[in-house]
């Protein structure tokens, strides 16, 4: 009985729009690996295997935006900042997967990867310790974003650094972290990153198997980050941070510690971010400094304006079509003219959407409802 009643109240939290996009995710889970593995090549309903790479991808970006969106959408948070925390999540799980290629690498080092091979190193950095095991891995994927956040929450929000100052120095930040990690001596492949993956968890991760496990597990974390952002803003900790977006002043006026609200949702979110770069680094095979790039994370920013901000299923909904859009305008002649098109994608959203899609959508529906309700509760005069 006690358990029914707490999954009641957790279903109570979740709106129609979040029962819709989690029953699409259920139904993914179920159909994929059906389509990919079972139904035969030569069928209209397969799905090819590239398609499941690039759905999981898609994927991951959408978590990503649901991560961005819990801080800015719900406490105005403007981060410039969270692909550096995508990137360190994916870094770890490079590691990982670098040190399972062992002896099949180009250079045949049991230990050493082969760019540390190639410039001479004669033993393991100390910070790659451990990352043989996958359940030290996975804890690092989440805890490193979690702590670089809080670190930099800690002195940015007892500061209380806000607005475009704040979105100015997480960008600073990324950019510092991009910088770092080009240089070959920090130990993590320099320019070229990381790549030439083999195995997870033993099983080759080429295998059309591992695809499309890979996609089902990013459809269950994509779930598990909607619902924990869900269960954060439905909560009373979640009504303060709507209070700290609209009158963060008069918040802290109130007797609320703004920072400790401002730092634990921050946190949660860097590693909510992290867990989407580890899905994402296996599923596309390599991870460099490039995803630590400035505009990487201003594109996520657009994603979640051209979704709905404020809205979690709008933020994952505008990164899908988002990713959509630049994969089918940079397969053809308009390749160069991407970046043109996405910052004309911003400016109309901002100016004719501001809501975004899904805000939008939501908005027309409550009019129509509100007009049928008047029509039904007007009396006609006699």
């Amino acid at each position: 009985m006690h358990r029914s009643t707490l999954m009641s109240r957790l279903f109570a939290r979740i709106d129609s729009r979040g029962r819709i996009f989690l029953g699409l995710l259920a139904a993914g889970i179920v159909l994929m690996p059906i389509l990919n593995l079972v139904v035969p090549p030569g069928s209209p309903l397969h799905v090819p295997t590239w398609l499941v790479s690039l759905m999981g991808k898609y994927l991951c970006y959408a978590i990503l935006a649901i991560a961005l969106d819990l801080v800015w959408g719900y406490c105005g948070i403007l981060s410039l900042g969270h692909g550096a925390f995508f990137a360190l999540g994916g870094y770890a799980m490079g590691m990982y997967l670098m040190r399972q290629i062992g002896t099949r690498g180009v250079y045949g080092h049991p230990v050493l990867p082969d760019f540390m091979v190639f410039l001479n190193w004669k033993e393991l950095p100390w910070f790659w310790y451990g990352f043989d095991m996958f359940p030290f891995a996975l804890a690092m994927v989440v805890l490193v974003p979690g702590l670089l956040a809080f670190a930099f929450g800690w002195l940015a929000f007892r500061s209380r650094v806000t607005g475009v100052y704040l979105s100015i120095i997480t960008q600073a930040m990324t950019y510092a972290l991009l910088l770092a990690f080009f240089r070959n001596d920090m130990g993590f492949g320099g320019n070229n990153g990381l790549t030439d993956f083999k195995d997870l968890l033993g099983f080759s991760i080429q295998s059309n198997g591992m695809r499309v496990t890979l996609l089902v597990v990013t459809m269950l974390a994509l779930a598990l980050t909607y619902l924990v952002a869900r269960f954060i803003v439905t909560s009373k900790a979640g009504k303060v941070l709507l209070a700290v977006r609209d009158a963060e002043s008069r918040t802290r006026f109130l007797g609320f510690r703004v920072e400790h609200y401002k730092l634990f949702v921050f946190t949660i979110s860097a590693m909510m971010a992290g867990l989407a770069g580890a899905l994402y680094v296996p599923q596309v095979g390599i991870i460099n400094p490039s995803e630590f790039q400035p505009g990487n994370s201003i594109e996520v920013v657009i994603w979640v304006a051209v979704g709905g901000r404020g809205t979690l299923v709008g933020a994952a909904v505008g990164a899908i079509l988002v990713n959509l859009a630049k994969t089918l305008f940079t397969t053809g002649a308009l390749a160069p003219y991407w970046l043109f098109a996405l910052g004309a994608l911003f400016l109309l959203t901002t100016l004719f959407l501001p809501k975004g899609v899904i805000g939008t959508l939501e908005e027309w529906r409550n009019r129509k409802r509100e007009k049928a309700a008047l029509a039904a509760n007007t009396v006609p005069a006699e």
